[in-house]
């Protein structure tokens, strides 16, 4: 029997001695071209073992333990159905397997061989163009049955439209690695941020010794990082992970003589890859797509006077000139300290201008702050202005297309709650930029789907925080190969949209889901387990628009973190499946009222694959745990 040989002749030279020890059976089964857990693989191993009070296994017991771990039942079940004599399939029965099972319509010879000679290890086998059943394993534990939508790990989305028609992976203090107020400010923040596909980072900036600028959370104890140090960093990382702009969030607080500083570190060290001009046309009418920013890095700040203006001055010296710019300071009654605070206040006399009075929600007083900007880096703001958001009404009537706005969560939730197609309508013009609130000194996050559902392009997060909210930012910027830019639904881009998240009404398209939660594999142990025990159980949640939002969860299966067995069924139905996320999360059951978090996986809705998938399992800081994983069969119409 051909599996027989192939086994033996990659595992017989180890016995030459007759027996090995665990480390040897853990060297051997990587030899196998499969992943183990070690935990797994000692606790079968000391099964085997304790009965006969030995410390090595013979070749048998190898195998058994091979098996044990790796020919999983429920795999058997599906090969034996379409293989007529349950030891080979041939292509046209793996062809009628992908067709029928995998909703692979399209599945031809061509992609037989393709997955024959990708996973076959068994070369006499691969060879007369057939699979077996260690190939069938081999192929139903890959990436290619892995329940993300393999085209949707590339780019596939029209690049083409303006910036504003996306959500943009966006990230709040980045210059944070832990908490707000004591923690350290490191570059891995900046490196750690955009290799995970970030396209909009933070930088604080403030006044340092001997004419350098700093970055630092103000007024707090989290230490400084020189902002020269900030931008090498940056122009080291920028597009590893993708090739779409990189806009770099100032909250400016240098004054103007280190801002000029700042400017000129910006040019050298960033060099082609700044953007100084407008592509094309100097008189902006809409946005450039982020096609048209392939590897260029945006400047995001205040900008004194126009686009046009600052293209004139381009190639005179304008070292030593500021400009000043008049800003409606609001003193509100929230909790949310303003982000952009004043930087040098020149007069606080209120000035109360009748028609720049914010309509909602009610604020204390308003006076007028002067902020004094070098034209220099005023100049390298070109397509990302920072204008105060007054009011949607305000906007509608003044704000340019460049001109992006930042909301605090507070603010953003209530309107969210009273003028969410006020607050679509805007989104469907102008960036907007939503950041947590100032009480957060834990670097904690919120929600970012609320905000995602009114079309808001930058909902910045602590990507220093894991949790929740993190898994949610991961799992939506997994979608369009990663690159940080994903297309926002046609009902959150058009202009006349009548969308809001609480009425979807029109713009309802239900999609029906059925999740067959059948097996767990190789899971991580419980951290209080001496063995490879856990009491696993999982969570099937969605989030998108507030009627869509329902959690489900699976049985208990008792102490089996190695191959335990739900064959549970959950139906769904999804209103408005664009803005939708679904996440599957692994706990371990460890007393009535507690359970311990074990794996968890997020991904867009409509990124899902029909058919019988694996499910990666990821840690709480987002690596992958493999082989940790669940088995599920997933249909939709």
């Amino acid at each position: 029997m051909e599996e027989n040989r192939w086994f033996l002749s990659i595992i017989q030279n180890e016995f030459r001695t007759g027996k090995i020890d665990l480390d040897s059976t853990m060297k051997l089964l990587e030899t196998l071209q499969m992943s183990f857990d070690f935990a797994h693989v000692k606790h079968v191993f000391k099964k085997t073992v304790d009965k006969r009070k030995a410390h090595t296994i013979n070749i048998e017991d190898f195998r058994a333990i091979y098996r044990t771990i790796v020919h999983r039942p429920e795999f058997l079940e599906l090969f034996r159905a379409y293989s007529p004599n349950c030891k080979i399939l041939a292509d046209t029965e793996l062809i009628e397997f992908l067709r029928n099972e995998q909703y692979e319509t399209e599945a031809c010879e061509t992609t037989a061989l393709e997955i024959i000679l990708k996973y076959e290890p068994i070369e006499e086998v691969r060879k007369r163009r057939q699979m077996s059943f260690e190939g069938f394993i081999r192929y139903m534990s890959s990436e290619d049955c892995s329940i993300f939508k393999n085209n949707h790990r590339t780019i596939y989305q029209d690049m083409n439209h303006p910036l504003c028609d996306y959500f943009i992976s966006s990230s709040h203090n980045t210059y944070l690695i832990s908490d707000q107020l004591i923690g350290p400010s490191d570059l891995w923040g900046y490196t750690s941020a955009l290799l995970k596909g970030c396209r909009c980072l933070e930088i604080d900036c403030w006044d340092g010794s001997n004419n350098e600028p700093v970055v630092y959370h103000g007024h707090t104890l989290t230490s400084k990082i020189a902002f020269r140090s900030v931008i090498q960093v940056i122009d080291k990382y920028a597009f590893v992970a993708s090739d779409y702009p990189v806009v770099l969030s100032l909250e400016n607080h240098c004054s103007p003589k280190q801002q000029e500083v700042m400017a000129e570190y910006l040019e050298s060290i960033l060099g082609e890859k700044l953007l100084t001009s407008t592509i094309g046309d100097t008189v902006v009418t809409k946005l450039p797509s982020p096609e048209a920013l392939k590897f260029k890095i945006l400047v995001k700040n205040k900008k004194v006077g126009t686009i046009e203006e600052g293209m004139l001055r381009r190639d005179l010296d304008s070292r030593g000139e500021t400009g000043e710019i008049s800003d409606l300071e609001n003193v509100s009654d929230e909790d949310e300290t303003d982000e952009k605070a004043p930087l040098y206040p020149k007069n606080d006399t209120p000035k109360r201008k009748t028609e720049q009075r914010p309509s909602a929600p009610p604020r204390k007083k308003a006076k007028m702050k002067k902020i004094k900007i070098a034209i220099a880096l005023s100049d390298l703001v070109i397509y990302t202005k920072s204008q105060k958001f007054v009011s949607f009404e305000h906007s509608l009537a003044n704000q340019k297309c460049y001109e992006n706005n930042s909301i605090g969560e507070v603010q953003a939730r209530k309107f969210v709650k009273h003028s969410a197609k006020e607050f679509v309508s805007h989104t469907s013009r102008f960036i907007t930029r939503i950041y947590p609130k100032g009480t957060r000194a834990t670097s904690s996050n919120y929600n970012p789907q609320e905000f995602w559902n009114v079309g808001c392009q930058m909902v910045a997060l602590n990507f220093q925080t894991p949790g929740v909210q993190m898994e949610l930012q991961n799992g939506k910027f997994l979608d369009n190969g990663g690159c940080g830019y994903v297309l926002k639904p046609e009902f959150l881009r058009n202009h006349n949209s009548t969308f809001t998240p609480h009425n979807v009404g029109r713009y309802s398209k239900p999609m029906s889901l059925s999740i067959r939660l059948i097996s767990g594999h190789q899971l991580p142990p419980s951290n209080l387990s001496k063995t490879n025990k856990a009491d696993p159980l999982v969570h099937i949640e969605i989030y998108g628009v507030p009627e869509d939002q329902v959690k489900k969860k699976s049985s208990v299966v008792k102490s089996n973190a190695l191959s335990p067995r739900w064959d549970e069924t959950f139906s769904f139905t999804v209103q408005v499946p664009e803005l939708a996320l679904i996440r599957f999360c692994v706990e371990d059951e460890i007393s009535l009222t507690a359970n311990e978090f074990l794996g968890q996986y997020t991904l867009p809705l409509l990124s899902l694959s029909k058919g019988y998938r694996n499910i990666p399992l990821l840690s709480k800081d987002g690596d992958n745990l493999k082989p940790a994983s669940l088995f599920v069969h997933i249909w939709y119409y």
